[in-house]
């Protein structure tokens, strides 16, 4: 007997805060009537860490420290061992998102060493010849404005100059052709909802300039008592100046903050999610320079 059904949630957008509850419905579709035991839902929603292959060296240290941290989880029943008939079927379900004992539930994340998901996982147990049938769906979870904070956040704009005197780890400056860049960061406390703007002026450079770019990077820090494991990768790489630009022209910084693949920065005692900007300008000859910029990402 052939049974397809899955989960629909109410909400299209599939976003949801703590609190709230999630409401859809799972629709099934028979050919024929057919037998189960039992149909269950399962709320899962959990903070899941790894370490990159660098780190093999301390993750004997403290592997069986650092385990997914269970923000959520729980099932419940929604129909007692029996028959569906043939044809639709939907059975309705409403579920609180409420955390763990004093847990939060942090905001969706997908990262490389660290993952913040949730899951809402439908099972229909059935007979010892048949195999039990299961459908998963992903759900969002976004933090929710307190009434105790402030109505907005304050600006924090930033000024830079970029020369061969203010580059770091450069062993022999003589080699470095002389330049001179000038920007500005608007904010680098930044709402997630709105764009990362500023502005980049190439004001002298002695080398011919192949490319401009703006890179967003994630800095993952897993951890524990007996030590941490801290990677930094890219998360997008726009470029905003081709060729040899015109000097002293003002260019437009302009980036949107992927969803998913960035959260509201976050810390805590288990792990911490950072995040940063590099300004990259690259010579005609593939050298490149670059100035780093830590930014801290809210909601609101």
């Amino acid at each position: 007997m052939t049974t397809n059904f899955e989960i629909k949630l109410k909400r299209s957008n599939k976003i949801y805060h703590q609190g709230e509850n999630l409401v859809g419905v799972v629709s099934f579709d028979c050919k024929h009537e057919s037998r189960h035991e039992g149909i269950s839902l399962a709320v899962d929603g959990s903070v899941k860490m790894q370490f990159s292959s660098k780190n093999v060296g301390i993750i004997d240290a403290f592997y069986n420290s650092v385990k997914p941290v269970p923000l959520i989880n729980y099932s419940v029943e929604i129909a007692k061992s029996g028959t569906l008939p043939a044809g639709k079927t939907e059975i309705a379900f409403e579920l609180p998102l409420r955390p763990k004992g004093n847990k939060t539930l942090y905001e969706t994340y997908h990262g490389v060493f660290i993952t913040v998901q949730y899951v809402l996982r439908c099972e229909v147990k059935r007979s010892m010849l048949n195999k039990d049938l299961s459908k998963c769906v992903e759900f969002m979870i976004e933090s929710e404005r307190n009434d105790n904070e402030p109505a907005g956040i304050e600006d924090r704009p930033i000024s830079f100059t970029i020369t061969p005197e203010s580059l770091q780890n450069v062993k022999d400056k003589r080699k470095v052709p002389s330049f001179s860049v000038n920007g500005k960061l608007n904010n680098t406390v930044c709402k997630l909802t709105d764009p990362f703007t500023g502005e980049l002026v190439i004001e002298q450079c002695d080398v011919p300039i192949r490319s401009v770019e703006l890179q967003l990077v994630r800095v993952e820090t897993c951890g524990c008592a007996e030590g941490y494991a801290r990677d930094a990768t890219e998360i997008q790489n726009i470029q905003i100046g081709d060729g040899d630009i015109c000097r002293g022209v003002s260019i437009p910084i302009y980036m949107i903050f992927p969803r998913l693949f960035t959260c509201p920065t976050l810390i805590t005692s288990n792990f911490k999610i950072e995040f940063e900007i590099n300004v990259v300008v690259i010579f005609e000859d593939n050298h490149l320079i670059t100035e780093n910029f830590s930014i801290k990402l809210v909601r609101f």
